[in-house]
């Protein structure tokens, strides 16, 4: 299977998600919420998209690893040289508040780094792609045709960081101070990192738990536009995949 059958894999598996993501979210008076156990919540979207894009990957031959599917042993996947990694539902507390900031990320990983990432939002029918593996990253609004994501250039004299709309914490308001002007941004989900890929804002301080399925697809897109996702305490550091506790360090992306 070539690159741009993946790609078109990829994307069609998101559109399909992200469709029924809206059907419950603009028909289903209740969720169907539940509380998994790290006491983050669980929705009838979250199972619905799952079902959906995992079984539109099975048409590649690689694994797949996703936030609501079963566990799977580290001594299984140690083994992946190149799987999927997926979010269904990014910002499923955004979904239950309906604010409409929420996505799904589906990320191709090779040797640790993810090189192909969709990131799509579903109530602005916002599609981004990028990564290494297709040389490339755009982001599509509906049936319109794609613009090109910009390489990272130089950013305003005032820093835009963005934070999250619901995890924000005393280490990330210690950071803001510390940088002196800013202005500000809070929004949900993955899209904190794509308004660094559209160039709407400069920094994205993470000071709290992240998983992997989290940041990929994000990652593969900022990433290959140049931008540095790394960890607080190395900055030369990036962020690694399929580790065996797949919790994120903390993180900043700039």
């Amino acid at each position: 299977m070539n690159i741009k059958q993946l790609k078109n894999i990829m994307i069609s598996a998101s559109l399909k998600a992200g469709e029924q993501i809206m059907h419950i979210y603009q028909n289903s008076a209740n969720f169907g919420i539940e509380t998994k156990s790290d006491n983050s919540p669980l929705t009838l979207a979250d199972k619905a998209a799952h079902k959906i894009i995992s079984e539109s990957l099975l048409e590649t031959s690689f694994p797949i690893l996703s936030e609501e599917g079963k566990e799977i042993a580290y001594e299984t996947r140690q083994a992946w040289d190149t799987f999927w990694l997926i979010d269904p539902l990014d910002g499923t507390k955004e979904f239950i508040k309906k604010n409409g900031e929420f996505t799904t990320n589906i990320a191709l990983i090779k040797n640790g780094k993810p090189v192909m990432g969709a990131v799509y939002a579903p109530v602005c029918q916002e599609l981004y792609i990028g990564g290494s593996l297709l040389g490339e990253a755009f982001i599509q609004k509906g049936n319109n045709a794609p613009i090109p994501l910009n390489q990272k250039s130089p950013k305003r004299k005032v820093k835009t960081v963005v934070t999250s709309r619901s995890h924000l914490n005393m280490a990330t308001e210690n950071y803001l101070k510390s940088l002196g002007k800013v202005e500000t941004k809070a929004i949900g989900s993955s899209l904190k990192f794509m308004l660094i890929a559209k160039g709407d804002a400069d920094i994205y301080p993470r000071f709290g738990p992240t998983m992997e399925w989290d940041t990929a697809a994000a990652d593969a897109i900022v990433s290959f536009l140049g931008y540095n996702l790394c960890k607080v305490d190395d900055g030369s550091q990036k962020l690694t995949y399929n580790k065996k506790n797949l919790l994120n360090p903390e993180f900043i992306c700039q």
